[in-house]
């Protein structure tokens, strides 16, 4: 499940707790250090944010000892705007469509199309 493209953090976050965790823990405090402690409780905000099961997780990923540990998450708002560019051309979308709903820039929404169509071009045709 790993995922070259993301921040080394959030990425950790997505092999151990899922995918849904790590965007939660980076929406809610990209740019910011937080205390991930060594279990997670009911009420902590950890859980409240992603769960008893997740949180458990990601505790146990970052425990150090008997202690937690003081983690940086990271923004990482150009891989989510990088996201939306591709499900937008996915789902059909010029272009200049793609680039305005994702809030990327129009030249980068043009090479994405172009990375898309290569490697469907490089999977061949089935039919």
């Amino acid at each position: 499940m790993a995922n070259n493209s993301l921040p080394l953090v959030i990425a950790e976050i997505a092999e151990v707790a899922g995918v849904e965790a790590a965007w939660a823990m980076s929406q809610a405090f990209g740019g910011q250090t937080v205390y991930i402690p060594r279990e997670a409780t009911p009420g902590h905000w950890l859980v409240e944010l992603v769960g008893i099961e997740a949180a458990a997780k990601i505790c146990k990923h970052y425990r150090a000892g008997n202690a937690g540990m003081q983690v940086l998450i990271p923004l990482a708002k150009n891989h989510a705007a990088k996201q939306r560019l591709i499900k937008a051309l996915e789902a059909g979308m010029s272009a200049t469509e793609a680039a305005s709903v994702s809030g990327m820039h129009e030249r980068t929404a043009f090479r994405a199309r172009k990375k898309l169509a290569d490697a469907d071009d490089r999977q061949g045709k089935l039919f």
